[in-house]
């Protein structure tokens, strides 16, 4: 049986491609003064949710932010809103792969929505920590992290289910298979 961590050379190839459509979507949308309303990392992050497995996912998911702060300075470090995204696009995309792939014909607004609301809330959990830390309005903080990002919510329920009905036949197999997937 195969470790859960080793990557096969599709994890490889969707994780590079949507990792790259992860750093190079955010500059056009922040051209347009979109990027911190349509999350525009978020959508190439939770498309690659229903192409590999969970841990592939989601460790690419946590890399994206990081490296599109360092590399573009969007989104920042300090104040730790990469970080956040980090966090929150690592659980959100690996629990919606996990989903996914053990439910591959269940309706993936079914229960991408219930997961894209359990990521706003966490966070502004985890804005409300830093701006603790920071010595700034917690609850503001958190409440306009929690509220500006609706849109792009709506974004990803729209574009993302037909995405994955489109593409399902690039899903892996069942986690818990024998072959080891």
């Amino acid at each position: 049986m195969r470790e859960w961590t080793e990557f096969e050379p599709r994890d490889w190839a969707f994780c590079g491609v949507f990792g790259g459509a992860g750093l190079l979507l955010p500059p056009v949308f922040h051209l347009l003064h979109l990027g911190h309303v349509f999350l525009p990392i978020y959508l190439p992050m939770f498309a690659l949710a229903f192409l590999v497995r969970p841990f592939p996912c989601g460790l690419t998911a946590a890399l994206v932010p990081l490296l599109s702060a360092v590399l573009t300075g969007m989104p920042p470090l300090y104040p730790p809103i990469a970080w956040v995204m980090s966090i929150e696009l690592a659980v959100t995309t690996s629990l919606t792969s996990l989903i996914a792939s053990r439910r591959p014909n269940r309706n993936p607004l079914l229960f991408l929505l219930p997961i894209l609301v359990v990521g706003r809330f966490l966070n502004a959990g985890l804005q409300y920590g830093a701006a603790l830390l920071m010595d700034l309005p917690a609850g503001f903080v958190a409440g306009l992290s929690f509220v500006s990002a609706w849109p792009g919510v709506v974004l990803i329920a729209l574009t993302i289910p037909p995405f994955a009905r489109t593409f399902q036949h690039y899903r892996p197999a069942r986690a818990s298979s024998p072959e080891g997937t």
